[in-house]
């Protein structure tokens, strides 16, 4: 079955190997990168500064982490995903529950504040390694430094 020439697209030969950048080699993987908040380069840990702000360089290997912009997207993400969340359990302690005022805050509150947390840092690493590995910069800005 592998052992196909017959050249048809995507046909995999037993003489077809993956390539494996050298440039890759050591780093680690986006997953867990993401929730360790390890080094893109080196893997050592140290990628968060505060809950969810970056660290302006790695302590192990140097790496500028200021030059990182991922933006407002996984903000923006979590506070549709998280709040539509909220509100479900928000309209299922109202419609079944109906509980004091007092509970609301003291279950939705942590309900809220936790999950954007870990999700903040563990999106903005997302982004972060997978722009390191990609090289990317923001769109203009090679134009900007050519002039």
């Amino acid at each position: 079955m592998f052992a196909s020439t017959s050249g048809a697209i995507g046909a995999l030969r037993l003489t077809d190997r993956v390539e494996v950048s050298s440039t890759t080699t050591g780093q680690p993987g986006i997953v867990s990168a993401a929730l360790f908040g390890l080094c893109p380069r080196c893997g050592a840990k140290g990628l968060f500064a505060g809950v969810a702000k970056f660290a302006p360089e790695c302590r192990a290997c140097g790496l500028d982490l200021s030059g990182f912009n991922v933006g407002d997207g996984p903000a923006a993400f979590l506070i549709f995903l998280v709040g539509g969340l909220a509100m479900g359990v928000a309209a299922w302690l109202a419609l079944d529950v109906d509980p004091p005022v007092w509970v609301y805050p003291l279950v939705l509150v942590p309900l809220v504040i936790g999950p954007t947390m870990f999700g903040l840092r563990v999106s903005k690493a997302v982004l972060l390694v997978s722009e390191y590995r990609r090289r990317a910069v923001e769109a203009g800005a090679k134009d900007m430094r050519e002039s």
